[in-house]
């Protein structure tokens, strides 16, 4: 099994920042991609930020300029780093991580339990 555990949640002011994290551990044996994925109440889930194993990233144009995604490899751990934020950030947030769990296994998809983010004064 794969556990992701994220933190870093909360709530702020337009233009704050916070900082969510997200550890992947259990059964893993190669790490495909991590990500982060966003849900505001009666929308779909959308992507925010990906960073695969060699090092590159992709976000969201909603997010360019404002966000940062990171990853230690040694921890098996992704980062979103949020400035500037505005209400329309508001939502619940989700880790993403595709990886297997051992040699000849293929690549699953898995989520986190999600960090509700507030933006509003």
């Amino acid at each position: 099994q794969v556990q992701l555990v994220e933190s870093g949640g909360g709530l702020v002011q337009p233009g704050g920042s916070l900082r969510l994290s997200c550890a992947a551990s259990g059964s893993i044996f190669s790490i495909n991609s991590m990500g982060w994925y966003r849900q505001a109440p009666g929308k779909q889930r959308e992507l925010v930020a990906t960073i695969i194993s060699g090092g590159s990233t992709n976000y969201a144009d909603s997010v360019k300029g404002r966000f940062t995604i990171s990853r230690d490899n040694a921890k098996n751990t992704v980062y979103l780093q949020m400035n500037s934020l505005k209400p329309e950030d508001t939502a619940v947030y989700y880790c993403n991580v595709k990886c297997r769990r051992y040699i000849g296994d293929y690549v699953g998809s898995y989520w986190g339990q999600g960090t509700q983010v507030t933006v509003s004064s």
